[in-house]
């Protein structure tokens, strides 16, 4: 998978998941194939509160071709996860990030190369215009025209914490960074127009 120039490079088709819980299900029926790359959308801040997905990667793990399987998240790994996980993939699914549009059948090429440390993540292809390679504007046209997965939403049982902690986050694709003046200043707008 990784080349002599320290290229990894995999295409291959999305099966996409609102859940941790889906994903497994879907392992353990035999529905994740070689040749597949699961895409596990609503697991960020606003999804799940950011928590770990490990299920997901330890069950590809434990099949023949498990090494053959991509995940791109935009949830979040710890140090046990192996093989080729993609996570904090932002904006997030529930943030309107481009994650959310991705659907089952898309192609999706992966590039990254790991001596430098930089990659790509690329729809080239999707299930409704025939499989055939896509221009970048035939695909931004595309997913503007596209809606989020119609089953995404937040976990049910978000706490209320999370769902504060989540809301105060500026993004993961601006860092986890959290700006406290900016929150208190929408705080008070938003206290000011209930009076």
């Amino acid at each position: 998978m990784i080349d002599t120039n320290g290229i990894y490079y995999k295409k291959g088709v999305a099966k996409v998941f609102v859940s941790e819980a889906n994903a497994i299900k879907a392992i353990n029926l035999g529905e994740v194939k070689p040749g597949h790359i699961v895409i596990l959308i609503g697991a960020g801040p606003s999804g799940t509160g950011m928590e770990e997905t490990f299920q997901v990667t330890g069950a590809l793990k434990q099949l023949s071709f498990g090494k053959e399987i991509a995940l791109i998240t935009d949830g979040r790994f710890s140090g046990v996860s192996t093989g080729a996980c993609i996570g904090h993939v932002g904006p997030e699914a529930l943030v309107g990030g481009p994650i959310s549009k991705v659907q089952d059948g898309d192609v999706i090429e992966i590039k990254i190369d790991c001596d430098n440390l930089s990659g790509s993540i690329n729809l080239i292809a999707s299930h409704s215009h025939s499989n055939a390679e896509l221009s970048e504007a035939d695909i931004a046209q595309l997913f503007s025209n596209r809606l989020p997965h119609p089953q995404l939403r937040p976990h049910s049982e978000l706490p209320n914490d999370i769902k504060i902690w989540a809301a105060t986050q500026s993004g993961i694709w601006e860092g986890c960074v959290q700006d406290a003046d900016r929150i208190l200043k929408i705080v008070k707008v938003g206290i000011d127009a209930l009076k």
